[in-house]
């Protein structure tokens, strides 16, 4: 992972904690933490950073960056075996070999939520899913046809 969206998660991360430790500082029954805490943590728990039966603001504070980085595409697609290795997931992505639900994502860095991350597959016209095959086998087998 590059040190730009390590840089980028951090800050997402420190704006996250800070809002979290302003709400902290409100009474308990104070509106506006109930409304803005709850937000934080229902995103945090969509996205798959925050377990379910941590909903508390003082569980925010104990993310680390790797939580944020484990929900990359890229991270996803490894850990799933679609690919080699994290380099491997990277190029499939950036050549549109993967698709979340029905649409194809090529952005590494993509967000995976809780509830797509079972959706991650294959593009169906990828020649690795269902689709024709890539140019060069198409070449090959041209060739080997023009020979015979």
């Amino acid at each position: 992972v590059s040190t730009q969206s390590t840089g980028r998660v951090k800050y997402t991360l420190a704006k996250i904690r800070k809002a979290a430790r302003e709400l902290l500082t409100l009474e308990d029954k104070d509106p506006r933490r109930l409304f803005e805490g709850n937000a934080i943590l229902r995103r945090l728990v969509r996205i798959g950073v925050l377990d379910e039966n941590r909903m508390k603001l003082d569980y925010v504070l104990g993310l680390k960056p790797e939580d944020f980085l484990e929900r990359r595409l890229q991270t996803q697609v490894f850990k799933l075996g679609l690919a080699k290795s994290i380099h491997h997931a990277r190029v499939l992505i950036r050549q549109k070999h993967i698709r979340v639900r029905k649409q194809v994502v090529n952005i590494p860095s993509f967000i995976v939520r809780l509830d797509a991350q079972k959706h991650i597959d294959i593009a169906i016209n990828s020649p690795y899913g269902s689709g024709r095959e890539g140019r060069v086998k198409r070449k090959r087998l041209r060739a080997g046809a023009g020979g015979a």
